[in-house]
């Protein structure tokens, strides 16, 4: 008789989801997703949803296997040593193989004030909130966005496009990941919309207020709403139970995805480290780690070596209000070029992303397997860098 082996899923986001749905390719595997929410959260429609010009949620059970059992709940602590979870509602559940996806979250707010005047917005609570205080002031209320990464630029421009009075912080530089014209397009779309931009050394919040922001050089920004938008980090669940992270509190993984400490815990997305080199937080790489994350469980309970993983990006898109945006293309790792497509089609593109990852977790639901991705040679190259190391020739493999 076959035993059956059990896999619980700590997260359903883009690599949750497309986790758990690969695993139930074999009839001798459980599948447990663990969630504090029954509703997929699209990270990348939030801003849509703060500014109440779209929706970011869809039900869980429509983008999972059926095979798939949902708990509504929360790991309070990873038990690695006796395979069990602690869960927050005072249960302990067992499992045979453990998927680490619990994704990411809003920055700890350590700037003076931001704490109690800011307004994250890098979950469904968080974005939820922000629309409340929104609708609560005036539309004429003048609305600070702190952060000038591609989060803050989407916020910004989607507020603007309603009619807020926007002016957007950026520290150092405007879209720092975009190529310099991807970059200078992005600044006439904030021009054209009425958005004020501040970048520069001094362009760094000192202080937040009720009514206002303090920048290094002294200035102040009268600021009805101040959304927050600057830095990510992660969920404290690896580092409690004693796992290895990296500094953020990544959980440190090989390159197959699995933990340094436990071969029976693999992880994916936002909080997984290989190599202590993560890949860019996104859902571009979150749905193929999650899939590869599978593959590597897959893999392990037959005894079969596993595959390291390896993505190639093809670069980045941002809205730009609803009627804009602009798709920012890459080289191998993720390094963006000169090239980029703007305005109306950026956006149809933009919402063409939006509605494929929805449309890959539903066939990785009904075709577990299916889901597919482009490798990148240049990994090592990326993890010789980080370590000062030679590199030397890597394969490239289409998955």
């Amino acid at each position: 008789m076959t035993s059956t082996t059990r896999v619980v899923v700590l997260g359903a986001g883009y690599a949750g989801v497309h986790a758990a749905n690969r695993l139930t390719q074999r009839e001798d595997v459980t599948v447990t997703l663990i969630n504090p929410y029954p509703v997929f959260i699209e990270r990348i429609r939030l801003h849509q949803l703060a500014a109440g010009t779209g929706g970011a949620e869809v039900t869980l059970r429509d983008v999972l296997a059926p095979a798939v059992r949902l708990r509504i709940d929360t790991a309070t602590t990873i038990n690695a040593p006796d395979r069990t979870l602690t869960l927050a509602s005072g249960e302990t559940m067992p499992y045979d193989y453990l998927v680490y996806a619990v994704g990411s979250t809003s920055a700890t707010l350590d700037v003076p004030g931001a704490a109690d005047y800011a307004y994250p917005i890098a979950s469904l609570d968080e974005a939820q909130r922000l629309r409340a205080a929104l609708e609560a002031t005036g539309p004429t209320a003048p609305v600070v966005v702190v952060g000038g990464g591609p989060t803050g630029i989407e916020t910004a421009t989607e507020l603007a496009e309603a009619g807020r009075a926007v002016t957007l912080v950026c520290g150092r530089e405007l879209g720092p990941s975009l190529h310099r014209k991807g970059r200078a397009h992005v600044a006439r779309e904030l021009t054209r919309l009425g958005v004020t931009v501040i970048s520069g050394t001094s362009a760094t919040v000192q202080t937040a207020a009720r009514d206002a922001v303090v920048l290094s050089d002294g200035r102040k920004l009268p600021s009805a709403v101040t959304i927050w938008t600057a830095g990510f980090a992660v969920p404290g669940l690896a580092r409690r139970s004693n796992l290895s992270t990296d500094n953020l509190g990544r959980l440190l993984t090989d390159e197959t995805l699995t933990s340094i400490d436990d071969p029976r815990i693999i992880a994916a997305g936002d909080a997984a480290a290989p190599s202590g080199v993560p890949y860019r937080m996104s859902c571009q790489a979150a749905g193929p780690l999650g899939a590869h994350a599978a593959d590597t469980v897959l893999r392990r309970r037959t005894g079969a070596e596993p595959e390291e993983f390896s993505l190639r990006f093809v670069g980045q898109c941002l809205s730009l209000g609803r009627s804009a945006g602009i798709i920012q293309l890459a080289r191998a790792g993720d390094e963006a070029i000169a090239l980029h497509i703007g305005g109306r089609a950026g956006a149809r593109l933009k919402e063409y992303v939006c509605r494929a990852t929805i449309d890959q977790l539903r066939k990785e639901a009904t075709t577990p397997g299916s889901r597919r991705w482009v490798g990148d040679g240049s990994r090592a190259a990326q993890l010789a860098a980080a370590s000062g190391a030679p590199s030397g020739p890597r394969r490239t493999i289409n998955r």
